[in-house]
């Protein structure tokens, strides 16, 4: 009777995912092969080849001309960078430029740095909704449609605007067949089905009208716009970095795939549903693809990586984060309407102190309304500078930029304060970029669990450290080791135990795909932070 076969030895043929595995008998001496089965081995149960790239919906990689079904998602103020953006794009991977917080000369030079190094390759752009600074959503608009951006994710949209149906609708075209062709590409990022409603359905007629009689899209445009939907791929985002609602994937994932089933068009292919939020580990990713999803989005861990455009003491402490440090703290863009972020809380105070600042703003009426013992507290601990200088600020920036925030503020006294506590939390985000030590207590870092649970899983490895972190080793390990994983599962809902040393999933070391020399560093940061 021969040896039984090592873990080592089962690891090694399960890790070849390029090659189909067999199980094969008797009872009493189960083997794994990549051979077959014999007269005197019969097969008892077998997984297919499974590599990275088949994970997923195929759709999804044809329709942006990528080899996985993987999408690195925006990170403001430039975080998701030129630089990461091109790193994966050449990966095969696509990645979304963090257009979010940009004044729109920052956006023109990345966009145009972006067309300038990858040409037709795949990438696109955030549009962040902005209901209080429509303009910006119309800028940046504006610099897609000027660069030949050819995909958009759309993040923050709880209802369709202009500039949002425009940038769709202006791509629509017929080919010879008959068939719509959409040139503008768009992922829609919801968290839930009421939002992601609006993005299964074709624009509403009375929007695609006033755009006809704006100029913006032709009669044949508008004639093409009934006949698909707003949305080629909508993102499911869970429980996140930065803006979240902290919703189980497992529990909203299924409940927008159903929703999309039920308003599918006749004769269009289906919306692809993908899945964010928690994706850290290539066990969250494996689970993301067994529930349903067709492409799945990362966050947190890209922030860490060598190309992201943030610190290298922010990376620092991102790489020593625990999944539990984290909070939610209230966000500059929805800070009057109670709207929060999450946020890291190692080595910063950020969430604290952005507490504090909404508690004031609850209570009190406006600046000359708060207790002096506050005030103290507010210019010591949290402005580090008297209010009054503050306020000068954040005058001249809306002076400049929105004036009608300005004329709002002379009369309202609680609107100024929001203005006020607003520039705190705006200029926070910027000091974490900047890596400006002397203000680490005031670093806002988004971040979201999926950051501690990617440290864990790569505890020990060259990856825990945020030097060997490069976006397209992320994202390769996160999939080689979903498919793994999702081999491994194969064979145990068909019956077969597999020792637990042979199965654990570890951080490969895996070659990157062939890449061109990294493009220049082009600075994205916003210069001045918007109150």
């Amino acid at each position: 009777m021969t040896a039984p076969q090592s873990p080592a030895e089962v690891r090694a043929v399960l890790e070849a995912l390029h090659r189909p595995c067999y199980v094969i008998g008797p009872l009493d001496d189960i083997r794994l092969t990549h051979e077959g089965p014999t007269a005197a081995r019969p097969l008892l149960a077998c997984a297919p080849p499974l590599p990275a790239e088949r994970l997923g919906a195929p759709g999804f990689r044809a329709h942006h001309g990528v080899t996985a079904a993987y999408l690195a998602g925006a990170m403001a103020v430039g975080i998701a960078s030129v630089d990461l953006v091109c790193a994966l794009s050449r990966a095969g991977y696509l990645a979304s430029f963090g257009a979010a917080g940009l004044t729109p000369d920052r956006l023109d030079d990345a966009l145009a740095a972006l067309r300038r190094y990858l040409g037709d390759g795949p990438y696109a752009c955030n549009l962040i909704h902005s209901p209080t600074a429509p303009r910006l959503e119309r800028h940046c608009v504006d610099l897609c449609l000027r660069h030949g951006v050819r995909c958009v994710e759309a993040s923050a949209f709880v209802q369709l605007t202009p500039d949002l149906l425009r940038y769709r609708l202006s791509g629509l075209r017929q080919d010879r067949g008959g068939a719509v062709l959409c040139a503008h590409r768009l992922i829609a990022k919801v968290s839930r089905p009421e939002t992601a409603r609006l993005f299964l359905r074709p624009a509403p007629a009375a929007m695609v009208a006033e755009l006809v009689r704006a100029g913006h899209i032709d009669a044949e445009q508008a004639a093409l716009a009934d006949r698909v939907p707003l949305a080629d791929d909508i993102t499911v985002e869970a429980d996140s970095g930065g803006h979240t609602d902290r919703r189980p994937l497992t529990v909203i994932l299924p409940l927008i795939a159903a929703l999309r089933d039920d308003l599918a068009m006749p004769g269009r292919p289906p919306v692809r549903i993908g899945a964010a939020g928690g994706l850290g580990t290539p066990y969250a990713v494996a689970a993301a693809f067994a529930a349903g999803a067709d492409y799945v989005v990362t966050g947190s861990v890209n922030q860490a990586c060598v190309e992201a455009g943030t610190s290298a003491e922010v990376k620092l402490l991102l790489a020593e984060a625990g999944p539990t440090d984290v909070a939610m703290a209230p966000a500059a863009d929805l800070f009057e309407q109670g709207g929060t972020v999450q946020v890291l809380t190692r080595g910063t105070r950020f969430a604290q102190h952005a507490g504090y600042l909404h508690r004031l703003y609850r209570d009190h009426d406006g600046l000359d309304a708060l207790p002096a013992h506050h005030v103290r507290r507010l210019e010591r601990s949290v402005l580090g500078r008297p209010v009054n200088e503050v306020w000068e600020e954040t005058a001249a920036y809306l002076r400049a930029r929105a004036p009608q925030e300005l004329s709002r503020a002379e009369g309202d006294t609680k609107h100024r304060m929001a203005l006020v506590f607003r520039w705190y939390l705006a200029t926070a985000s910027r000091r974490a970029v900047r890596g400006e030590t002397e203000h680490t207590a005031h670093w806002q870092i988004w971040c979201g669990p999926a950051m501690g649970a990617f440290n864990a899983w790569t505890a020990g490895t060259p990856l825990s450290r945020p030097e060997h972190r490069h976006a397209a080793t992320v994202a390769t390990s996160l999939l080689h080791g979903a498919a793994f994983l999702t081999r491994v599962h194969t064979l145990r809902v068909n019956g077969v135990t597999l020792p637990a040393e042979a199965t654990r999933c570890r951080p490969p070391l895996v070659p990157l795909p062939h890449t061109r020399p990294p493009a220049p560093a082009v600075h994205t940061a916003s210069r001045s932070p918007r109150p």
